[in-house]
């Protein structure tokens, strides 16, 4: 049996679950879908995730999308241990609050100011600018009531994986959030501890950044969503 990972390089959710398999020591094939090429907008792409969008976990034939959905999988069924994704009632809730609080909150906001102006037709407004550092605020006081090392808990959980990898969108284009004090504590923790995970997450944030400043050309993909931006 060999676990599959459909995954983009420099996508935070695809990094966040490439630094799970590593947390917990678990073989897989990577597969690289190419975004630029517009791999998951094929007919073939959708019999493994009829949303098109990337991750996909291929368990022996069980196909798994939604990057939260696959880090709960993952250390439930393949990790022994309680403290990536504890047991008890109210720490594993506080896990779950995170990686929610991610999805809908902080990395929705990070995506709509950094990586929706790289790869769409998008601008960077005062407003979204706006839910950005909300968003940051949020995430800091979050930090500061709890008074953990980390997101949810004194060790490191699956929560930080998506959150880091959101995080990371900001390092990319050089954004300035020093002043949310416990954001950057985090953050810094995060990736002094805990090297081969940042690894992971620092070769998908140089991508990132070599985009910002040479946006790719997606003319020819045509997306139902996002309007594509045309590249002079």
């Amino acid at each position: 049996m060999v676990i599959k990972l459909y995954s983009v390089s420099d996508g935070p959710p695809s990094l966040a679950v490439r630094q799970c398999l590593k947390a917990i020591n678990l073989d897989y094939t990577l597969i690289n879908v190419d975004f630029g090429a517009g791999d998951h907008m094929t007919e073939e792409y959708a019999k493994l995730n009829p949303q098109k969008e990337i991750p996909v976990l291929d368990d022996d034939g069980f196909l798994l999308s939604e990057s939260n959905a696959i880090l709960q999988y993952l250390v439930e069924k393949y990790y022994d241990g309680n403290d990536l994704y504890p047991k008890d009632p109210k720490s594993r809730a506080i896990v779950n609050h995170r990686l929610c609080f991610n999805m809908a909150f902080y990395y929705s906001s990070i995506s709509a100011y950094v990586m929706a102006p790289i790869f769409f037709d998008y601008q960077r407004t005062p407003l979204s600018l706006k839910k950005l550092h909300i968003a940051l605020d949020v995430f800091n006081t979050y930090l500061k009531t709890l008074g953990a090392k980390y997101s949810a808990s004194d060790n490191l959980t699956i929560a930080d994986f998506p959150l880091c990898t959101a995080t990371m969108c900001l390092e990319a284009i050089n954004f300035d959030f020093s002043k949310y004090s416990y954001v950057s504590k985090w953050y810094e923790t995060f990736k002094r501890e805990n090297p081969d995970l940042w690894k992971i997450a620092e070769e998908g944030m140089k991508e990132i950044a070599e985009f910002e400043k040479n946006p790719p050309d997606l003319s020819h993909m045509d997306h139902p969503i996002h309007p594509i931006r045309k590249v002079k």
